[in-house]
């Protein structure tokens, strides 16, 4: 497994005994607690153009453009610079740090093994929990920043935990989307974070309801270049932040925000070696009918049994579909067997027999599972 990756985590915040609070606000002095020693890098915006398509062309406008909009007209009213509002920081181990609207956001260093995202993941929840220190310290008595490494605020609103990872650009698109589609949806079973209710759809809410996503609500398209409305399950921006002849970036929005490092590690390594496979053209071929239902009926299925139907009407179960690309995976050639490969293989294997066998002894390592083991006691 030879390949760069990268996680983007946007933090939900909120002050506790306030009778109101500017999240937007919150957000900006958070980012900004960083530099209260003097530490300042900023934030290069040459290569960035959100509107570059991977299907190879300029979209002329997004669904939040509208959003950033508002956005602006509210931000002139602040007595901040543009670049206060953004408080966009490079930090000293390579991380970016900044305010992405409401959210604070903490976006890992390029890494190539899964203890080096790991760690830094972990380095930026020790990061913002030290920002948050920081910012109590200028809050009046009985006030308190709380963040949250969640998903959703629960009243329509969902932040992302974006997966990222360079791919070769001489890969077609739709070869991509086609044998990875299949992964993604299913890949909840293991990397999924739970939650209790279902969101983001209105007389068909059910309060009650636990899920084991708790971003699965939120996508109501297959493919598109929008990220924060019609939230697509594969994205399609195109900013590599490399030579874009050579390589594209894979930009994957419908994972959740992981507590466990085990489910961070296996999340991002298992797509590291689906992407091997697609790289290789030897990426197993499932099709799913109706991938964005699939998508939430997994995430809501209270047998746990995941049971979804193929564009050829046959039936087969989530677990079976990531046995699919586990031994497509375990039979890739000319590939050394490394500790990372090694152990993302072994794993993954051990926690699709246990799922199938009893999901509450994945309650050391699966977050949806903690959860909900928690909640039952």
């Amino acid at each position: 497994m030879n390949r760069v990756f990268g996680l983007e985590t946007e933090y939900g915040i909120t002050v506790n005994g306030a009778e109101t609070v500017d999240v937007v606000a919150e957000s900006i002095e958070l980012v900004r607690r960083y530099t209260d020693h003097g530490a300042h890098m900023k934030w290069d915006y040459e290569l960035e153009d959100p509107h570059l398509d991977a299907r190879g062309f300029r979209a002329k406008a997004l669904m939040q453009d509208t959003d950033e909009s508002a956005y602006y007209e509210i931000d002139k009213n602040r007595p901040l610079s543009f670049e206060e509002i953004k408080s966009d920081l490079v930090l000293s181990n390579g991380a970016r740090f900044y305010n992405d609207h409401a959210h604070p956001e903490y976006s890992t260093p390029e890494c190539t093994t899964i203890r080096q995202i790991v760690t830094q993941d972990k380095a930026g929840e020790r990061i913002l929990a030290e920002c948050a220190r920081r910012r109590n310290l200028k809050l009046p008595s009985g006030q308190q920043v709380r963040l949250y490494k969640n998903n959703t605020d629960f009243f329509g609103h969902s932040y992302g935990c974006h997966d990222n990872y360079l791919m070769q650009r001489d890969v077609p698109w739709d070869r991509i989307v086609s044998s990875i589609l299949p992964f993604l949806i299913t890949r909840q079973i293991f990397a999924g974070a739970g939650k209790m209710g279902v969101e983001g759809e209105s007389s068909s809410s059910q309060p009650g309801v636990y899920q084991i996503s708790s971003r699965a609500d939120f996508f109501s398209v297959v493919v598109s270049i929008d990220t924060m409305n019609r939230r697509p399950l594969i994205n399609t921006r195109d900013e590599p932040h490399v030579d874009a002849s050579r390589y594209r970036r894979f930009h994957v929005i419908l994972g959740d925000s992981n507590m466990s490092e085990w489910a961070t590690a296996l999340k991002i390594g298992t797509t590291a070696l689906v992407l091997d496979l697609i790289e290789r053209g030897q990426a197993p071929q499932v099709e799913i009918a109706q991938a964005v239902d699939a998508n939430k009926s997994i995430s809501r299925d209270q047998t746990y049994d995941w049971i979804i139907e193929l564009k050829d009407g046959r039936k087969i179960s989530a677990i079976e579909v990531q046995r699919i690309y586990l031994r497509a995976a375990s039979k890739i050639e000319g590939e050394s067997a490394g500790d990372d490969r090694q152990w993302i293989l072994q794993e993954w294997e051990n926690v699709l027999n246990d799922l199938e066998r009893d999901v509450m002894t994945t309650r050391d390592r699966v977050d949806w599972v903690a959860k909900k083991f928690l909640l039952n006691a």
